[in-house]
């Protein structure tokens, strides 16, 4: 049983990322997250607003099909599968975060300073959520779709501009993670 507590290796996990993308290739879907959150607009009668929202919600159901295990899958993997080991982080990477105010960095799946139900009391708090996500927002729809959508069905079937969009990810990244969230913390 303790094998199976333990994180699936890359040989496993990776050949059924690219079994699901074949099926989904196979079968002329695509994939990306972002995407339902269009459909779910659409549903609740965003076209009536906005011709962006114009569109048969009804032949992408299978896409809500794909949130939901995605939900559940994750609960389960929290849940029933998580053997509660901690994060191997570089030591100057602790260090770095205590100094920016993170008591244990590392000792929690994601910190308690910026992902706990206490944090939605600080105003700062709730501006660099609400900032965030409409940065996020906005990022998804110019470049077309999110980093799952791009990185793996993307690349998957060669599309150049998702090579484009992964790469501005990974820059875009590198300048939060390493100029920007230390400004903020």
């Amino acid at each position: 049983m303790e094998y199976i507590l333990n994180p699936w290796p890359w040989y496993i996990s990776g050949p059924l990322i690219a079994l699901v993308m074949a099926l989904l290739l196979y079968f002329g879907k695509t994939f990306g997250m972002s995407s339902n959150l269009r459909t779910m607009c659409t549903m609740v009668g965003a076209g009536k607003f906005a011709d962006f929202f114009n569109f048969r919600w009804k032949d992408h159901v299978w896409n809500l099909i794909v949130v939901l295990g995605a939900i559940i899958g994750g609960f389960i993997a929290v849940q029933l599968l998580s053997n509660n080991s901690v994060t191997n982080l570089n030591p100057t990477t602790v260090t770095e975060l205590q100094n920016m105010g993170f008591n244990n960095p590392g000792q929690t799946l994601v910190p308690n300073e910026m992902y706990s139900l206490e944090i939605l009391a600080s105003p700062k708090a709730l501006i660099l959520l609400v900032v965030g996500g409409l940065l996020v927002g906005f990022g998804t729809r110019y470049a077309g779709g999110c980093t799952s959508g791009h990185a793996i069905t993307g690349l998957s079937s060669l599309q150049k501009p998702s090579l484009i969009a992964v790469i501005g990810f990974f820059i875009g990244g590198l300048i939060m993670t390493n100029f920007i969230l230390p400004l903020i913390f």
